[in-house]
């Protein structure tokens, strides 16, 4: 494979923020994660050039919160997180919010398709785990629900 081609597909993960793409041509193939992942055996391993740095999300506040069962609202899928139906708006909930069964909590935009993701559980919103705009991943908490 051209390192050319190679070099093309790290900016293009750089310009959409794709998490990872792997391409295959005939026998050969290259994987580029921004994660950090182990390379498999059928990556392609001697590229001069260097893979991409991962890339380290910034931590949301510490919550304290007391020993009690938690329950959290997790993603369903892969995509960007927004709070608010628009930019202008207020956000769906805030921290100390109480929430009923069905409540819409946030949107998850996947492949310009924007996604409603419901309270599974009613009590009160004690933390939002992912700020506004972050990419989030299949299974990550959003929310914790006390």
């Amino acid at each position: 494979m051209d390192i050319r081609k190679v070099k093309k597909l790290i900016e293009l993960l750089d310009e959409t923020g794709v998490a990872e793409i792997e391409i295959k041509e005939g026998e050969e193939s290259v994987r580029i994660s921004r994660h950090g992942m182990v390379p498999t055996a059928a990556s392609y391993t001697n590229l001069s050039v260097p893979p991409p740095a991962p890339v380290v999300a910034p931590k949301p506040a510490e919550v304290v919160m007391p020993d009690v069962p938690k329950h959290t609202v997790n993603s369903p899928m892969v995509g960007t997180m927004y709070l608010a139906p628009s930019p202008d708006a207020a956000p769906f909930v805030t921290v100390g919010k109480k929430v009923k069964v069905g409540d819409v909590l946030c949107i998850i935009e996947a492949m310009k398709m924007l996604n409603q993701i419901e309270s599974d559980k009613e009590g009160t919103v004690v933390a939002r785990l992912v700020e506004n705009g972050q990419p989030v991943e299949f299974n990550q908490p959003l929310f914790v629900i006390e």
